[in-house]
């Protein structure tokens, strides 16, 4: 009585039942498809289309295309006033920014300035997002200068230098671009919020030791940017060390880490730590000129050259021994500053309830550094330190990237002069600054409590990008990533359920204490899709399950192994394989004088899936 009660448990509840009726038959063209405008087209971008006369479709492209074509007829001066705050804002925290970023990529001061004017006004009309502050950032700044570096030196040929370093942006837009007409925007999401973390995390310091060649003062320090290399540089040149630079570099490193607490702790004064940094060039910049301070121990940028961006397709290199260099270095500084780029874009849209169409960024982000390799610019992409400044500062629009540009303009054309005697201490203590929100402890300690392997990843690319490289560390980090979903797709979950006292429900029997076993029977749920892939580890799992059964069993004296039931109601999908594992299993149950059973569940499959479990259940009988 007591095993009819308990497999009476298991039965489903009697309900009405309705045929299943095949679906409309489907050509081998239709399914392809079908399948193929799911992978690629899931946000059906031509739904917009349907049912709309002709001349509204050419609009509704026009728009889909431009983006400002959407929003810019109903753009008014109250959004202005709002958007000219915001632009003049992120213009006092990008001028200083971009040359600093420029130096950090080894490339001439003026090249940050010429990449803050050209690529925010073609954000402008192709981009999405209303926050997304556009221009150089520090890691992908990092990545292009420490790649290039291997093969060609920045002091001894910077012509050569500085045309790979365009020629990769133009690789790096190439490839953004591609994403995104090709809709492969899920490649990116191989990085994963514990790799991008731990690379961020990594990055951040090696960016930050790099600065110390800045605020100690040090003429000879190494090329390599490990952790050991530049610690060995700085120990092994103390004698190098300016007492006079050290001082100044500390004073507007505290100040500046200062105005970016109280902006950090207070959203409302985010006007401190935005004008801060311009702020402390303008001081320094008097200090330097007052007291001449390049005469002790104190270097300068020196004179920068005046006017707008001069053309550059005529420096893009596309043949000879470095193409091979330019090309993965745009490869990899693409996706990085294109990753950041989208996950900058759409934190903000969150914030404000309104949708940012990754495939479309990719677009607007790859035409952008395409154009700009052609006018002196390198790669550039949305900042988070700038666009939270945006945010904060009540931008409306993406015309608050067009008052930065003509800001940066203004600049390039009359106050160039200005900034002959800024020193670099200032330039490192500013990226220190800037570099310091890329550490995100809270983050790490959480994905620590919660998933133990992805702290593996994410300390894997912290480690990687430290001791190693930044783009070893960060490839270490992606292929521990991929590893883990092949782990998780050839080793699916599998678990012993038991009956909760006094119900129908059952639970898995190590996540619950009050589940109970039934003697006699053994019940496993699968919980991952049944492939080619995994077929062969569950058929050795469950044969496992139910030695490791029998042998409690006998260890305990209760009744013997009876019955085996299988719970799929977490098996998504089924292909040939897994109908030929179930036949396998089958036999081998057989020969153990087990009796197999499959618990259907209660919603429904995709039909291809459902039509395979019919099948299974009837080669079961």
């Amino acid at each position: 009585m007591q095993l009819q009660h308990h497999s009476s448990c298991l039965e489903i509840a009697t309900m009405e039942v309705h045929r299943v009726v095949p679906p409309r038959h489907k050509s081998t063209i239709e399914k392809l498809k079908t399948r193929l405008k799911e992978t690629f087209f899931p946000d059906d971008p031509l739904r917009q289309f349907k049912g709309q006369p002709l001349g509204k479709k050419w609009i509704l492209a026009a728009q889909y295309i431009f983006p400002i074509l959407e929003w810019g007829p109903n753009y008014s001066f109250k959004l202005f006033k709002s958007d000219i705050i915001s632009g003049l804002t992120i213009a006092s925290l990008a001028i200083p920014q971009g040359i600093s970023y420029a130096k950090l990529a080894n490339l001439p001061p003026i090249v940050g300035l010429y990449s803050s004017f050209v690529p925010p006004l073609v954000y402008t009309v192709l981009g999405s997002s209303r926050d997304l502050a556009v221009g150089p950032v520090s890691i992908a700044s990092l990545i292009m200068g420490s790649m290039l570096r291997q093969e060609v030196s920045p002091t001894q040929n910077p012509v050569l230098f500085l045309q790979l370093a365009f020629t990769a942006t133009f690789f790096g837009g190439l490839v953004q671009a591609s994403l995104g007409l090709l809709r492969l925007g899920f490649i990116i999401d191989f990085l994963s919020k514990a790799t991008l973390i731990g690379f961020m995390a990594g990055a951040a310091i090696i960016v930050s030791l790099q600065q110390l060649k800045s605020l100690l003062g040090i003429t000879h320090f190494t090329n390599q940017m490990g952790l050991i290399p530049v610690m060995s540089s700085v120990f092994h040149n103390t004698k190098e060390w300016s007492w006079q630079t050290i001082l100044m570099g500390f004073c507007f490193l505290v100040f500046l880490l200062l105005t970016r607490h109280v902006g950090t702790k207070r959203p409302k004064l985010f006007w401190v730590s935005a004008g801060a940094p311009l702020v402390s060039v303008i001081l320094s910049t008097l200090l330097v000129f007052a007291f001449k301070a390049q005469h002790h121990g104190i270097s300068v940028i020196g004179k920068l050259q005046e006017g707008l961006n001069p053309p550059s397709w005529n420096m893009l290199k596309f043949h000879g021994s470095h193409l091979g260099l330019v090309m993965k270095t745009g490869l990899i500084t693409g996706i990085i500053s294109l990753t950041e780029g989208i996950a900058v874009g759409r934190t903000f849209a969150a914030l404000k309830n309104y949708q940012v169409d990754g495939n479309k960024e990719m677009i607007a982000i790859g035409v952008m550094n395409i154009v700009g390799s052609s006018t002196s610019c390198y790669i550039t992409t949305g900042a988070f330190s700038r666009s939270a400044v945006n945010h904060n500062a009540g931008a409306k629009t993406a015309v608050s990237n067009v008052v930065m540009s003509v800001t940066v303009m203004v600049t390039l054309l009359f106050l160039m002069p200005l900034f002959q005697y800024t020193p670099n201490v200032v330039l490192g203590a500013i990226i220190v600054t800037a570099v310091v929100g890329l550490i995100d402890v809270p983050a790490a300690h959480q994905i620590w409590k919660i998933d133990k392997f992805d702290f593996l990843v994410m300390l894997c690319a912290f480690l990687g990008v430290i001791f190693i490289s930044v783009q070893e560390g960060l490839a270490i980090a992606v292929g521990i990533s991929i590893f883990k979903i092949l782990l998780q797709i050839t080793r699916p979950k599998t678990v012993m359920l038991g009956n909760m006292p006094g119900s129908d429900i059952y639970r898995d029997l190590h996540h619950y204490n009050e589940a109970m076993r039934i003697p006699g029977f053994l019940i496993l749920s699968i919980e991952a899709p049944i492939n080619f892939a995994n077929t062969t580890y569950l058929n050795e799992r469950i044969l496992r399950w139910i030695e490791e059964y029998e042998a409690e069993e006998n260890l305990n004296k209760q009744s013997s192994l009876r019955f085996v039931i299988l719970e799929m109601s977490a098996v998504s999908a089924i292909d040939t394989s897994g109908t030929s594992f179930f036949k396998d299993l089958r036999k081998a149950m057989e020969k153990k004088g087990v009796e197999a059973s499959l618990h259907k569940p209660l919603f429904p499959y995709k039909f291809s899936t459902f039509c395979r479990l019919e099948l299974i259940f009837l080669i079961w009988g």
